[in-house]
């Protein structure tokens, strides 16, 4: 059974963090999805759609996903908008619980950091301090112990989109007839990819055929963390970013992903990429959202940008302005002092109340500004140098990481769109040995339009043909009367 979810219709209307989750999560159900439209707050133009199934070999999904919107314009410069796709480890529910807590826990922590100050700082703290809280339950509770889970998380700012990653979930960036991996995975194949000089970043190569499953950093089996910060990576109208689990980018190649992302509206882009998957036998729960940025989210940046510190200073900035404060405070009240001593001798004792309270107050501001000379003296013998913490700034050619890391040409192509219809040809195949004709015949006729498009290179209409397919194996797939697929699905 499908569940689904959408956002209120008012654009208005903010979601809170618990509310959001509630929504989100389906407990074992076997998918859920999330939209939004446009005109969220104030003129922002950003839309996005999520869409999550538990596969066809898995039981329960271990996957979660989170969007926390910037409900105005001031949230969008301060917080940005954030994206989250976990993918669970671990025996039992540990792998759930470990999503779980990555995406209810990182965008409080990151909302609590203040990321005006620093979003690359804020976000890579949110990941390290979600990262303890796992290990610690993991460590607490047998039933968790030695859970863990990626975490690819995307901050969408006006200087740009920042990404913190940790796994082999995915990023992408796809702009025009190009996809870019804006991630790289923390897996055996792509290190020794890397270290055989066969994963070239500009034209995507292969990876070599090693397993694809093991992974070399995820959140929870260790208190210590090693995270990936990429960006700010500038953002185009129309451009749109792909966040996903294994589930979905070891089942489709990237040009596919981009080809259903280009094509087809959100909502139907997410429905496509998993129908794909399922019909490919969908082994591994399969997670994935779709954003595209509008004219509101067009990089700008301004010429009165701050930098962006990447480490804390441990209030070594706070230490450095104490001496000054006080020295401020010493001249404030030395003046008053003046002024009110001042006062005391031109009275000449016509008044000998007011110019008791004139004195009182001239030697109050004189010890005020004796003990704040003292303090401002020990503030400065006390001083410690200040670290030297490196900085990026947004706008001036300074980058995080070494991303995008591979990128592929994603003109449709005959050779693409042939695959996908050997796919199509597959499902049709396993509709007819389930004995399912009505639904092979109705999958047959979107198959044979599509095969028709692509000899006449009409790839727009042979994308919505294919998606038709898809959806007519989707939609007998969760209907319950297809049996579970055979063991090497579809190419």
């Amino acid at each position: 059974m499908i569940w689904i979810k959408k956002f209120p219709p008012n654009p208005a209307t903010f979601l809170t963090l618990t509310t959001l989750l509630r929504r989100q999560r389906m407990g074992h159900r076997s998918s859920w999805m999330i939209s939004r439209g446009n005109s969220v707050g104030q003129g922002n133009t950003l839309q996005y759609h999520v869409r999550s199934h538990v596969g066809r070999r898995r039981s329960n999904n271990q996957d979660s996903a989170v969007v926390i919107p910037a409900e105005s314009s001031n949230v969008f410069r301060k917080h940005g908008w954030l994206f989250i796709v976990a993918d669970g480890m671990g025996a039992h529910a540990g792998g759930e619980e470990a999503s779980r807590i990555a995406v209810s826990r990182i965008p409080e922590i990151y909302s609590e950091l203040k990321p005006e100050y620093s979003p690359p700082l804020a976000l890579s703290q949110s990941l390290l301090q979600a990262n303890k809280e796992i290990y610690s339950k993991g460590e607490s509770d047998t039933n968790y112990k030695g859970m863990g889970t990626t975490c690819s998380a995307l901050v969408v700012l006006p200087q740009g989109a920042i990404v913190g990653h940790v796994g082999d979930s995915r990023i992408y960036r796809v702009r025009g007839h190009s996809i870019e991996q804006l991630s790289r995975d923390h897996s055996l194949a792509w290190e020794v990819a890397a270290a055989s000089e066969q994963n070239d970043s500009t034209q995507g190569a292969n990876l070599p055929s090693v397993p694809k499953n093991i992974i070399t950093r995820s959140m929870g089996p260790h208190s210590d963390l090693d995270i990936d910060l990429e960006g700010p990576f500038p953002v185009e109208q129309n451009d749109l970013f792909v966040l996903c689990s294994d589930g979905l980018s070891g089942t489709l190649s990237d040009e596919e992903i981009a080809v259903f992302a280009s094509e087809l509206s959100l909502e139907d882009a997410t429905a496509a990429v998993v129908g794909l998957a399922l019909v490919r036998g969908a082994p591994d729960n399969t997670t994935v959202i779709i954003i595209k940025a509008g004219p509101e989210e067009v990089t700008h940046y301004s010429r009165r940008e701050a930098p962006w510190p990447l480490a804390d200073d441990g209030g070594s900035l706070a230490s450095h302005r104490r001496p000054w404060i006080f020295l401020g405070i010493a001249a404030v009240s030395f003046f008053l002092c003046l002024v009110s001593f001042s006062a005391y001798q031109s009275l000449n004792g016509n008044d000998d109340f007011f110019r008791r309270m004139l004195l009182a107050g001239s030697i109050i501001t004189m010890g005020l500004t004796l003990g704040s000379v003292f303090g401002s003296f020990f503030s400065f013998a006390l001083l410690k140098p200040r670290k030297k913490i490196k900085v990026i700034s947004p706008g001036r050619g300074t980058f995080l990481g070494r991303g995008p890391y591979r990128r592929y040409d994603s003109t449709p192509s005959e050779k693409l769109f042939n695959r996908l219809i050997r796919s199509l040809d597959h499902a049709e195949n396993e509709l007819q040995e389930n004995n399912l004709t009505k639904e092979s015949q109705k999958l047959a006729k979107s198959t044979e339009k599509a095969r028709n498009a692509v000899q006449s290179r009409d790839f727009s209409t042979a994308t919505r043909a294919i998606f038709a397919g898809l959806q007519t194996f989707s939609d007998t797939l969760q209907s319950s009367m297809l049996s579970d697929p055979d063991s090497k699905g579809s190419s």
